[in-house]
């Protein structure tokens, strides 16, 4: 059996936890904490096949303004990651601004010329798990998180899809 992508991530991190306490490891609740070696805990990781049945990109929410000020993710992202900040017009629309694109390292002046790509790709979230959340869990647009969303030139990131 292939070891799911989440399963190798989680065992890293197991891995990087002992590291600073080689002694104890996480267990799979928040705040549970056990005293088990690193190997007996990466051992016990459930390892399970990955299933893209039932995907689609759709199943996703794209572009919502979640904190209903006028701005779509894509424009939050934006602006959150500009290296100039852009003027905000009516509508959020973004005028002038630099941005830096790590994936190419190139730096651009034009909006349009960006993509906001996901650092875990919808795909692989699907096959992770979130197959089985709800409509309202599974959004494309996730700004709690600022390592979910990149902005990225438009070009690299359709290299990479």
């Amino acid at each position: 059996m292939r070891p799911t992508r989440a399963a190798t991530a989680a065992a890293v991190l197991c891995a990087l936890a002992a590291l600073f306490n080689p002694a104890t490891a996480h267990a799979a609740d928040p705040g549970d904490m056990v005293a088990l070696p690193v190997r007996d805990a990466l051992a016990a990781l459930p390892i399970q096949e990955e299933s893209r049945a039932g995907y689609s990109r759709d199943k996703y929410r794209h572009w919502i303004d979640a904190d209903r000020d006028g701005c779509s993710t894509r424009n939050e992202v934006l602006l959150e990651e500009a290296v100039t900040a852009p003027e905000q017009g009516a509508n959020c629309t973004l005028r002038g601004g630099s941005w830096y694109s790590p994936y190419d390292d190139a730096t651009f002046t034009q909006a349009r010329a960006l993509a906001i790509d996901h650092l875990v790709p919808l795909a692989e979230s699907w096959d992770s798990g979130a197959s089985a959340w709800t409509t309202q869990e599974r959004t494309a647009n996730d700004l709690d998180d600022a390592r979910a969303l990149i902005a990225v030139s438009a070009t690299s990131s359709l290299a990479l899809s």
